[in-house]
């Protein structure tokens, strides 16, 4: 991999503002038409304007582009803004199929699509918070 290639950021490598854009509107439609996404659609408002608006700007800043996040949320601080939403095995993967779906559709460089996808399974399997889940393992929820 040569040197310029390695400074590219992933928010580059996907197809910037543009594709993060079509990226959340498709994830979003999915979550809004796949029976297997009913239980994480009802976690959200009716109006997913603002949600939409949020993970825009997240994923911007996370992949590496402007920093349209933190200046106006903080430190995003992921697990604890979900925890009063019960995440199990079911809801990660549900997100994941979004997710999945979002990304074959938006983001034409197949590596940058694997590498995205990747790392989000792995945040999406930290965000789980319901009993059990090894992220906890000698904590008890709740106490």
């Amino acid at each position: 991999m040569s040197e310029a290639s390695e400074q590219i950021s992933m928010f580059e490598r996907l197809g910037g503002v543009t594709v993060i854009d079509r990226l959340v509107e498709a994830f979003y439609l999915r979550m809004d038409t796949l029976p297997e996404a009913e239980g994480i659609r009802a976690m959200h408002p009716d109006d997913l304007g603002p949600i939409k608006q949020v993970l825009k700007r997240y994923l911007t800043e996370w992949t590496g582009g402007p920093q349209l996040y933190t200046p106006q949320k903080g430190h995003p601080r992921l697990r604890q803004r979900h925890m009063g939403f019960p995440i199990g095995d079911a809801e990660r993967d549900a997100w994941l199929l979004c997710m999945r779906g979002a990304l074959d559709e938006t983001v034409g460089d197949a590596a940058a699509r694997e590498a995205m996808y990747a790392t989000l399974a792995k945040l999406a399997d930290w965000m789980r918070n319901t009993a059990g889940n090894p992220h906890d393992a000698g904590h008890r929820l709740g106490s």
